[in-house]
């Protein structure tokens, strides 16, 4: 099956109404690669879920995937505040 009709029929089954568009791929792709390389390959999925749960509490895709790329560029986030 082509991804996209893949991610259209996964919305449509659990009834968001968000659309899968080509920047949203590239966003999510690119936010997995990213926590894959920085932290481990199992991060990946974990970290565009959690991504995912903030979007649907209303924030921005581009701003929420910023906020995480911040977070990987640190040197130990554990010591971070995490307000900013």
């Amino acid at each position: 099956m082509e991804l996209s009709t893949w991610l259209e029929a996964v919305a449509a089954r659990l009834q968001l109404e968000l659309p899968v568009t080509d920047e949203v791929v590239r966003i999510l792709l690119d936010l997995a690669r990213d926590s894959a390389h920085e932290v481990e390959r199992v991060a990946a999925p974990l970290t565009t879920f959690l991504a995912g749960v903030a979007v649907g509490r209303g924030a921005s895709l581009p701003e929420t995937a910023q906020a995480i790329t911040d977070l990987l560029a640190l040197p130990d986030p554990d010591t971070q505040d995490s307000s900013g």
